[in-house]
């Protein structure tokens, strides 16, 4: 057997099959999915894709903050022996239209509303675009929008094996140099089970873990560090409501691995200076007090420091439990690494270098107007 993504979810599913996969918020609500479920998704989403044209080779670009279904239709994707094509949402808008306009996907998910425009701003021809929140799109009939809750609702009707390679990339990602080039750099399933590998193995992960998946997949750090070790050691990913409620949820699950870029932990730092005790009242020094205290490590002030000032930040912060708390990426400032080590959570860095090479592809300038040369325009936004 191929050792790829979806090969190691037919084997969770086989060893695990009722343990919890992904654990996911909304509406207030966690939802849960055993591995089997998952399984069963990815696989009807394949067979859905595949009817509708998708093969080998082909690309499935995604356009999403971190959810369940962009993970599934990647590895639906990679089932298939296609490459899933994050794309960062972070990106400001005229560069990832340029990005949509110069790549031409064929086949998007689109989390929303605002992606979905976005991508028929700049491929309105695209055969396939799948999205998870129907809000605001009820009058939309453009014949390539379908709704992935559909798609998982339609009873499979064939048995489809997984066609992926071990040496076949997995992931493809793309960025805009600083000279507006197209660039991209690419992750094999190969090259993200021995990075998985390497992390359960330095940090000894086991299927018990409780894992946070607060940024998109739109990093190769997040691919290697959490996505590749999820399929490997077999333990929970959970995915907040949104961005918006990403440190409530972390509260309410207190992960034991969180995988976050610099900006994640920057973020939690400020928002801890921003609710610090004004200086020169007792709190203020008290706080200072406990830093130092568990700096100094003297036993007896340290544990008291420990009960009094560590421990609520740790709350606050949704790390108490976190054992992996990982830095993908760029370093963190000296105060934010500072602030971390002193009221215990060790951040420890992985890299994520990546081999960026420049595309043959020409970047080609979206049009404000593409949008409305397509010819059903009037059709899908005339009830809106």
């Amino acid at each position: 057997m191929a050792e790829t993504l979806p090969h190691l979810l037919a084997l969770q599913a086989v060893e695990r099959p009722h343990r919890v996969a992904i654990r996911h918020k909304q509406l207030g609500l966690w939802q849960q999915a055993s591995w089997l479920a998952v399984q069963e998704d990815v696989t009807r989403t394949a067979h859905y894709l595949q009817q509708h044209g998708f093969r080998q080779g082909d690309t499935l670009f995604l356009l999403s903050e971190p959810r369940p279904e962009a993970l599934l239709l990647s590895l639906a994707a990679h089932w298939l022996g296609g490459v899933a094509a994050p794309l960062d949402p972070a990106f400001a808008q005229p560069q990832l239209l340029d990005l949509l306009h110069t790549l031409r996907p064929q086949f998007v998910f689109a989390e929303a509303q605002a992606q979905v425009d976005q991508v028929l701003a700049a491929k309105p021809d695209s055969a396939l675009v799948i999205y998870a929140d129907a809000r605001g799109l009820a009058g939309y009939q453009h014949p390539a929008l379908v709704a992935y809750a559909q798609i998982v609702a339609t009873p499979e009707t064939q048995n489809i094996s997984p066609v992926a390679e071990t040496a076949e990339i997995a992931f493809r990602f793309y960025r805009l140099s600083d000279a507006y080039a197209l660039e991209y750099s690419e992750l094999s399933h190969a090259e993200l089970l021995r990075n998985g590998r390497q992390l359960i193995s330095q940090e000894v992960l086991t299927a018990h873990e409780e894992a946070l998946a607060a940024r998109a997949f739109a990093a190769s750090g997040h691919a290697k560090y959490l996505l590749s070790p999820w399929l490997l050691a077999g333990f929970t990913l959970n995915f907040p409501e949104n961005l918006a409620t990403r440190d409530t949820d972390r509260r309410e699950l207190g992960p034991t691995l969180v995988a976050g870029t610099a900006t994640t932990y920057q973020r939690l730092y400020a928002l801890t200076q921003s609710r610090w005790p004004l200086p020169g009242s007792w709190q203020h020094r008290l706080v200072g007090w406990a830093l130092r205290a568990a700096r100094a490590r003297l036993p007896l002030i340290a544990t008291l420091a420990r009960w009094l000032v560590i421990l609520p930040l740790q709350d606050v912060l949704g790390l108490r439990r976190t054992r992996v708390p990982l830095l993908v990426g760029e370093p963190l400032s000296p105060e934010a690494t500072q602030f971390f080590s002193d009221i215990g959570i060790d951040v420890r860095a992985w890299p994520e270098a990546s081999a960026w090479q420049t595309s043959q592809l020409q970047v080609i300038p979206h049009q404000s107007n593409d949008l409305h040369s397509y010819l059903g325009l009037a059709t899908w936004k005339a009830a809106i």
